[in-house]
């Protein structure tokens, strides 16, 4: 993936059906628990004690869980952001930030990490030997976050599931092997309510919606199979690349042009402001015509609204307030 920043503000709704303090402390767990992770069965011996994690959107999922005794630290760039507003974040005060770079053995070591949460391209990587076989080879179990899966149709494409799917998935998995697992529950039974309250009012026509992320000389943005395919399609729009099989992947500028979004979301993080991306987007010649530029309908999210997190249940309910008031605006025209 790429280098993540952290959300500026959560709306208070995502506190709704968190569930972070029903369940006060964890129950007691066997000792030996089997997960599905990827596709494969791997079974962990213990309850890690010292997890280390990778990326904002993993560490959140292990604060929104309660579990932040459990964390050895984390890692991500230097600035979480503004985090006014998000129910866990007094994890980020409790545990420790290990590195504002790549994720890497030594950090893990340094740390005494017994268990590591990361994914493909969210902290595990080919190129640097940082993977779940090497940490194998050095004792450290591994899971790898569900929306990162390598799926087998090319190298680089992933996703084994819906995205929405993958979160609910790796919140069991957490909540089984940390023994938190009625914490999950309800945390799953309140974001898909939260979900289903804002597909309840989508409008009858979808508008279309193109995701972008970065690039000038072409954009980056998704396909089907990252977070973002859920969170316009739940919001009530259409992922106007939702035919890649892919997960975030380069595509060209006449490709956006053809099929003409009618709204265009950023995603917000790394050195480039979401303003100057609006600039720029508005500014392009080439862009001049499609729909979205032209009525300067352009949406922020954040990079953690974005990818797998608990934050995506709350950015379904902010872009879906948005496409209705298009929506509105379209029929009132």
């Amino acid at each position: 993936m790429r280098k993540p920043v952290v959300a500026a503000v959560l709306l208070s709704v995502l506190v709704t059906g968190c569930g972070v303090d029903v369940e006060p402390a964890a129950k007691a767990a066997s000792p030996s628990v089997t997960l599905t992770n990827c596709g494969q069965k791997v079974t962990y011996d213990k309850v890690p004690e010292r997890v280390v994690t990778n990326d904002v959107g993993i560490t959140e999922l292990m604060f929104a869980l309660g579990l932040e005794d459990r964390m050895a630290g984390f890692a991500m760039p230097d600035d979480k952001g503004d985090l006014t507003g998000v129910p866990w974040k007094d994890g980020y005060e409790k545990v420790k930030w290990l590195s504002k770079q790549q994720l890497t053995k030594e950090n893990v070591l340094d740390a005494r990490g017994d268990w590591v949460f990361a994914g493909w391209n969210y902290g595990f990587r080919d190129d640097n030997g940082f993977t779940p076989a090497a940490l194998k080879k050095l004792g450290i179990p591994t899971y790898i976050l569900t929306e990162s899966c390598r799926n087998g149709r090319t190298k680089t494409s992933r996703g084994i599931m819906p995205p929405l799917d993958a979160l609910y998935t790796d919140l069991t998995n957490l909540g089984k092997l940390f023994g938190v697992e009625q914490r999950a529950a309800t945390l799953i039974a309140g974001f898909k309510k939260q979900v289903a309250a804002v597909q309840a009012k989508a409008p009858a026509k979808s508008p279309k919606v193109f995701l972008y992320d970065s690039g000038t000389d072409s954009p980056f943005t998704s396909g089907r199979y990252a977070a973002p395919e859920e969170v316009i399609s739940k919001a009530g729009g259409v992922n106007i690349m939702n035919d890649l099989a892919d997960s975030w992947t380069t595509v060209g500028w006449e490709t956006v042009v053809d099929r003409d979004p009618d709204v265009i979301v950023i995603c917000d993080y790394g050195d480039v402001s979401a303003e100057q991306k609006r600039k720029f987007l508005l500014s392009y010649g080439p862009l001049k015509n499609v729909s979205a530029v032209k009525n300067k309908r352009i949406f922020v999210l954040d990079y953690v609204d974005l990818v797998e997190s608990p934050r995506n249940p709350s950015a379904i309910a902010r872009l879906g307030a948005y496409l209705r008031t298009v929506t509105d605006a379209g029929s009132a025209s």
